[in-house]
């Protein structure tokens, strides 16, 4: 009797044991048959194209163009996957994409320049890369509250000043502004922090300023001039003449009127962002991207994007080559590299 029960208790256990092997086999079957298709119902080729998107911090403007440049790729072009990373920016991003870590990369024009040449903060030369276009110009700002007192370049001598991450564009920024100012790092005490550290930083009383090279408005000096009343430090027109000299990235640029709640036009300098990517990456991918981008310019939710357009993307890249996609694309456009 105890044998036949056991009998049946083993029965039964087997047939529990199949109809949940039956269920795993039939969940992974519908899993496979919706392959290729997604949630949408947007049909793929099968084949997926990682692409990584270096962008920079979340207080500055490369990270939120960043994650509507990857919306559009993802949107437009079959079989890619792009997602927008949190970086440290320009120089970082030109590190990082040179050992074969990401795809594409958010810089500065100047900064791109020093990798290619080996300069400043770049020991060696950065040489596998291609640049896919320019964007807008990035800003200089300097940036402080009407309580410091601090209303000129000269009036950062012995205050503690943030020039950006360490190794950052911003960082070279801040060192050449303040040489033609007559002055050094050693002039101020230096803090490197990102643009949200600096901001809480002003904010919270640890620092007296900070530099910002990013497009205006940039969301961390929004949200500092929420609680505090922002002043931009001017830089004067005979020092921009000195700079645009010495240095030929930069250009005179201007802060509008109410920007961070101010009420006078602010002059300053700016150099241009722009988009590189890996030199070994597709043609037709690149082609693909560079249209995606430049075709779409009035879907970018920022307002930098009214100021990027296919017509000016080949300014500012003087000794830079294009990727031969991107080159494909503009040669279509009858855009040229001069």
């Amino acid at each position: 009797m105890m044998k036949r029960k056991g009998l049946f208790i083993a029965t039964i256990l087997m047939l529990a044991l199949s109809l949940i092997l039956t269920a795993c086999g039939t969940s992974k079957d519908t899993t496979n048959g919706a392959q290729g298709e997604n949630t949408e119902g947007k049909k793929s080729s099968g084949k997926k194209e990682f692409i990584s998107l270096l962008t920079g911090g979340t207080g500055g403007t490369y990270y939120p163009l960043g994650g509507t440049f990857t919306a559009q790729w993802n949107d437009e072009i079959d079989g890619v996957e792009a997602t927008a990373q949190v970086t440290g920016a320009s120089a970082e991003n030109m590190q990082t994409l040179s050992e074969g870590e990401a795809e594409v990369a958010f810089t500065q024009t100047d900064i791109a320049s020093y990798a290619l040449d080996g300069k400043m903060m770049f020991p060696e030369k950065i040489t596998n890369f291609k640049a896919m276009g320019t964007l807008y110009p990035e800003t200089v700002q300097i940036v402080t509250t009407e309580k410091s007192g601090i209303k000129s370049v000269e009036d950062l001598k012995g205050k503690t000043v943030s020039i950006g991450a360490g190794g950052s564009g911003t960082a070279a920024n801040a060192e050449q502004i303040l040489e033609v100012h007559g002055l050094t790092l050693d002039d101020i005490k230096k803090q490197d922090l990102s643009f949200d550290e600096s901001t809480t930083g002003i904010q919270d009383g640890h620092i007296d300023a900070a530099f910002v090279t990013a497009g205006t408005p940039t969301g961390a000096i929004e949200g500092l001039s929420a609680t505090e009343k922002v002043v931009i430090v001017p830089i004067t027109e005979d020092k921009i003449a000195e700079l645009e000299e010495k240095y030929p990235y930069y250009a005179k640029d201007t802060i509008p009127v109410g920007t961070y709640g101010s009420e006078e036009e602010i002059t300053t300098v700016a150099i241009k962002a722009m988009l590189v990517v890996r030199d070994d990456l597709e043609e037709d991918l690149v082609y693909k991207m560079t249209k995606t981008l430049f075709e779409n310019t009035d879907k970018i939710g920022h307002s930098k994007g009214k100021l990027i357009s296919a017509e000016t993307a080949l300014e500012g890249l003087k000794g830079m080559e294009l990727h031969p996609g991107a080159k494909k694309y503009f040669d279509e456009k009858g855009i040229k590299l001069e």
